[in-house]
């Protein structure tokens, strides 16, 4: 009888590979990572077939990590990096350009110009999207503009679509199955979450031909199976792929966040706050989006989310370019070893500001400083800088669902710090939820996938599995944190004024 399921987490920096018992606790597992490619300001790309080895790599060291024989795998989940858009010749295989990152701006342009056409309210009430560069459609329409032939193929019926869940599965079946799941689905700015259904209008509206769009699937259902020869993972043919969902979604799940109301933040590259509303789908007024949860049991259960592009990718930035510090570690030690951040504010609007300001042009900034200022006020400076843009979508949350949290569950690689989830709850004045499973995402792929096989019975026993680890509590005075508070507010006007005043 098998023992384990084998979760596939592609990340926007990294591929892991992680396996789980019927506890959900972590076997093995194993991490990649690949190149970042910046072909101009505020364009981000991967080589998908860069993606591709670096998920089979991890997949096969961490079977290897655990000495794990793959008759022990009941089934393998999958969740992904949203929006991050792939086209492939469906013959060859090959892909006819980069993919083309979820935190790329290079069809800011293209989206200013479907606004200005009065697409806005018929994108936000049909998709539950802002229009924004962010999503899949005008990356999609972008490729088959400049790429040589793309339209061409596009229109022969001859070029497959897909986000990252799509890519892995079409090549882990061997070509034999093209499918995304409804959390994906609704990343792309082409699908109606009422219908749940593509949407011609817009297919039509952006020229891109519905042929090349995956089929819409549950996110927990046997889509296909591994496929024979495959080079470092031969013997896992046969093994059955039971899940595919968005990251932010699979860490909602993972959480165990079932009843509407129930919200989790993950701290990863960007930061993402989801609200569970059940079947009900919740209308912003607050700039915050519309998704599906996922799909499972028949039904569909929608989120409210809002999404801040740069949340750990601060650290890395100050690790790699500023090499201010050695590793995530330094940057908290040196955070302790002041009060405060001295005054200082950095807004790291590196690639545009998320929600709820939704400001494409907006440009990172540090503002604040002194003569005093040093290194420790910096990295300071960066953790409440992510603290502070959760605090912004938690509130415009709270105002569109009239939902007051009693706490707020997070995970991600970012929230194992201490001092970050202490002014976190500092900040939100809501108890902070740190679960010992940290790798919620690739949890919520796993049981998704479990499910599918009866590897888990129901959401009930998942739920009785969640362990915490530690709770914050707040600690400052309103007062104080209101002061704090305003001086941030002040700090990202001056960010998103960059555009009027360079």
């Amino acid at each position: 009888m098998a023992k384990y399921i084998l979760s596939l987490d592609q990340g926007t920096t990294s591929s892991r590979a992680i396996v789980f018992d019927r506890t959900g606790s972590i076997v093995a597992k194993a991490q990649h990572e690949y190149p970042q490619i910046y072909p101009k300001a505020g364009w981000v790309e991967h080589n998908p077939f860069d993606i591709l080895k670096s998920q089979l790599r991890a997949l096969a060291d961490a079977l290897i990590n655990g000495q794990i024989e793959a008759k022990d795998i009941a089934a393998i989940g999958i969740t992904n990096q949203r929006e991050t858009t792939i086209l492939w010749d469906k013959t060859t295989g090959k892909p006819v350009y980069n993919a083309i990152v979820w935190q790329c701006r290079r069809t800011a342009e293209m989206c200013e110009s479907l606004k200005s056409e009065g697409l806005g309210e018929y994108i936000q009430e049909h998709t539950g999207l802002i229009i924004d560069a962010y999503f899949s459609g005008t990356k999609i329409k972008w490729i088959l503009d400049n790429v040589p032939e793309a339209q061409k193929l596009a229109n022969e019926g001859k070029l497959l679509f897909g986000t990252v869940d799509t890519w892995l599965i079409w090549n882990l079946t061997g070509g034999r199955v093209h499918v995304t799941d409804y959390s994906n689905a609704a990343r792309s700015m082409l699908f109606d979450v009422d219908t749940l259904k593509w949407d011609k209008f817009l297919c039509d509206k952006l020229g891109i031909p519905m042929s090349l769009l995956p089929r819409v699937v549950p996110s927990s259902e046997v889509y296909g199976a591994v496929a024979p020869g495959i080079p470092g993972i031969e013997a896992l043919a046969g093994v059955p792929i039971c899940s595919a969902i968005g990251d932010q979604q699979a860490a909602l799940f993972g959480q165990a966040c079932f009843k509407p109301g129930q919200a989790k933040n993950t701290y990863g590259t960007g930061c993402f706050l989801l609200m569970n509303t059940g079947e009900k789908r919740v209308r912003s007024r607050n700039n915050l989006i519309t998704g599906i949860a996922w799909g499972l049991d028949g039904k569909v259960e929608y989120c409210i989310e809002g999404s801040a592009f740069n949340a750990g990718s601060v650290i890395q930035w100050l690790r790699d370019e500023l090499k201010m510090i050695k590793n995530a570690p330094e940057c908290d030690r040196l955070a302790e070893s002041v009060p405060d951040a001295n005054g200082i504010y950095l807004v790291p609007a590196f690639t545009g500001m998320g929600a709820p300001y939704w400001d494409m042009y907006a440009r990172g900034a540090i503002v604040g400083m002194t003569r005093g200022t040093n290194r420790a006020h910096i990295a300071r400076s960066v953790l409440e800088s992510i603290a502070y843009q959760m605090t912004d979508l938690l509130e415009a949350m709270i105002a569109d669902s009239g939902i007051t949290l009693s706490e707020l569950r997070v995970d991600g690689g970012a929230s194992v710090s201490d001092i970050m989830m202490q002014i976190q709850a500092n900040m939100i004045r809501t108890t902070v939820n740190r679960p010992k499973t940290v790798e919620t995402t690739a949890l919520g792929a796993a049981y998704l996938a479990g499910l599918a096989v009866n590897f888990w019975d129901n959401k009930e026993e998942i739920e009785a599995i969640r362990e915490v680890d530690r709770e914050f509590t707040p600690k400052l005075e309103q007062s104080e944190r209101d002061r704090i508070y305003a001086g941030w507010k002040k700090a990202v006007s001056r960010a998103c004024d960059w555009e009027e005043h360079k």
